[in-house]
């Protein structure tokens, strides 16, 4: 199965839970229609902290969980069998899903991003959207980086976006 970004915003009875990571504990929340959280350390304005949630619901946290634990195992490269359901604008949803295109150890400039969605002089934009997602490393937001090479902002701070570009073998001036 394809990972998704599913068209609809709803979020439904939300699971969520806690778990320890190499980069901090994160919070991952979950509705019945599929994942819709992922949430830094640092990120104080979004929490969902534990909560049960319906039993589908409950089947999307748990698999997102063991993804993500995959991943910083160094087990798992995509999260293509996860179904996403980010709320966000028709042009944020378009940046979502370009950034799922972008390959485990790839980065991509904000520039390369506008263009894909046929937008190119919307580089600011999709920034901004980067900025807004709201199920960053599934949605590796992290991989896109200046043009010019250089590590620029991160939701989660650049010391964690710098250890997820390294965790998959990227290699830009600012990590050697």
């Amino acid at each position: 199965m394809k990972t998704t970004v599913a068209k609809k915003n709803g979020a439904g009875d939300l699971a969520s839970k806690s778990i320890k990571t190499p980069i901090g504990d994160l919070q991952v929340a979950a509705s019945e229609e599929g994942l819709v959280a992922v949430v830094f350390p640092v990120e104080t304005k979004r929490s969902y902290g534990d909560a049960r949630g319906s039993v589908p619901a409950r089947m999307h946290l748990d698999q997102a969980v063991q993804a993500l634990q995959d991943y910083f195992a160094g087990k798992r490269k995509d999260f293509r069998d996860l179904t996403l359901v980010p709320s966000g604008t028709p042009f944020q949803l378009s940046v979502w899903e370009a950034l799922l295109k972008i390959p485990f150890g790839v980065t991509k400039s904000y520039g390369d991003i506008a263009r894909e969605i046929d937008n190119p002089k919307g580089v600011r934009a999709v920034g901004l959207a980067n900025g807004r997602n709201p199920i960053p490393v599934i949605v590796p937001c992290h991989r896109v980086i200046g043009t010019n090479g250089t590590l620029t902002g991160f939701g989660g701070g650049l010391p964690v976006k710098k250890w997820l570009l390294a965790h998959e073998g990227v290699t830009t001036r600012e990590l050697i």
